[in-house]
């Protein structure tokens, strides 16, 4: 579905006091696609508050089928960029999977994704839970807590099987990380094997995110790791319980990224600049004042142009609230952030957790030196530019400078022990030391060779 920016909706722009700068554009009219989560608020926002068109860009915003399909309009140039998992332009350009240099000036959101249980699970896993003072469950929620029911299945010769949105999605990650974090296996990539079953005690495997509450009630999956508003939807149809947010999972987690390909970067310098700017500025008024917009926000989100959710379910999460069983709903303030934390600057950091998941799992089938993962965070994300719209924003009056990291080497400080679920810390600068600090996955030289890890 297309919405498309006409001379019109300069009312929107033109009722601001303050306008940007615009630069030479070597292109002006662009298309982007995106997929119905929530996270795609930014671009929502800089087409609706008329930032695209204070910096002289007609654009139109496309709602794609899947990940897939995204990613191939971007590589084809049917799509100028593209709201896009933050592992798809590395997965891309270290050729796994389709082969292109993607690269990406700004990181869209921390945190937004659930883990969602049946019904039927959860009355199996809440006994393994223990309680507070309110009798209600703790938070976070082990994934220790569903390994009985996994070996129930398992004793009964069935698969336990569990959806996520994409190979190279977040999703899989983290719903990885959850279940290797309580002791299950999620299974290996590799030896030509790209369904990612290898040895898992839990079988996952690529439903669309929209598809997914529907999916988990015809009884295809028990359980699913997607964005919002599709674990909230779970909980309003009555059909699911979510048991944890990524944002317990690891505190402030990196998410979406705005991908575009090297050669657009190259071939249009000023208008990837100008398309940066009103995307910080977008993400700017969605943490403002302590997320005031938020309600607006809302509204925009649920017309059916952008994600079509209910506004109810879509504020369930976007307005600093979590709904876990049905009735447990529970302030949680950051599980959407746009802005705050420096959440739009694309860190080397962010990106080697998604190669070092990638080599976890087998996606990367051998090991690679610490310095095979700096080059290819290096190829993909682009501080400079980011911090160069910025600057920008900043001379404009549009943005304060204090809000920026300037003097960032796109490293962030380490992750600390007490922000991830498993109590183990990150350190960007460091992958092989994090990997062989992870008891469940390959490490070293490590290699799935015949269906068995070899090495």
């Amino acid at each position: 579905m297309k919405q498309i920016l006409l001379g019109l909706a300069a009312s929107t722009a033109l009722a601001s006091p303050t306008f940007a700068q615009t630069l030479d554009l070597e292109k002006f009219e662009l298309t982007f696609g995106f997929i119905k989560l929530t996270d795609m608020a930014p671009l929502a926002v800089a087409y609706e508050q008329g930032y695209f068109l204070d910096e002289g860009l007609f654009v139109t915003l496309e709602a794609q089928a899947n990940w897939k399909v995204l990613l191939d309009g971007v590589i084809s140039g049917t799509l100028d960029g593209a709201h896009m998992l933050a592992g798809q332009p590395l997965a891309a350009t270290i050729g796994y999977g389709t082969e292109a240099h993607i690269v990406t000036p700004f990181s869209m959101d921390l945190n937004g994704n659930g883990i969602t249980v049946s019904n039927e699970v959860w009355l199996e896993m809440k006994p393994n839970i223990p309680t507070n003072a309110e009798g209600l469950p703790e938070h976070p929620i082990s994934a220790a807590s569903l390994a009985p029911v996994v070996e129930r299945y398992q004793s009964e010769g069935k698969a336990f099987n569990m959806g996520m949105v994409f190979p190279v999605s977040t999703h899989n990650y983290e719903l990885r990380y959850w279940l290797a974090a309580g002791g299950l296996h999620p299974g290996f990539y590799g030896d030509g094997d790209a369904t990612g079953q290898i040895g898992a005690d839990v079988l996952l495997s690529v439903t669309p995110p929209p598809q997914m509450p529907a999916t988990l009630e015809a009884g295809t999956i028990s359980g699913y790791c997607v964005g919002e508003p599709w674990n909230q939807q779970a909980v309003f149809k009555g059909i699911g319980v979510p048991v944890i947010t990524d944002y317990e999972l690891w505190k402030n987690n990196p998410e979406k990224v705005f991908g575009i390909t090297a050669e657009f970067a190259q071939e249009y310098p000023n208008t990837t600049l100008a398309v940066t700017k009103a995307l910080i500025r977008a993400a700017m008024w969605l943490d403002e004042n302590e997320n005031a917009n938020r309600d607006e926000a809302v509204e925009i989100l649920s017309r059916p142009e952008y994600v079509g959710a209910d506004y109810e379910v879509i504020a369930n999460s976007m307005t600093g609230t979590f709904e876990y069983e049905k009735g447990d709903v529970r302030p949680v303030p950051d599980f959407n952030v746009f802005f705050r934390y420096n959440a739009t600057y694309p860190f080397y950091s962010d990106a080697i957790w998604y190669l070092t998941q990638m080599r976890r799992w087998g996606q990367i089938p051998e090991a690679k030196p610490d310095s095979w993962y700096d080059e290819v965070a290096k190829s993909v994300y682009k501080p400079e530019i980011y911090l160069e719209a910025a600057r920008l924003l900043v001379e404009e009056g549009l943005a304060d400078e204090a809000d920026f990291p300037w003097d960032s080497d796109g490293y962030k400080a380490p992750t600390p022990a007490g922000d991830i679920i498993d109590g183990i810390p990150y350190d960007g600068r460091a992958p092989n030391a994090y990997l062989d600090s992870l008891e469940i996955g390959l490490k070293g030289e490590q290699k799935i060779i015949g269906g068995e890890v070899q090495g």
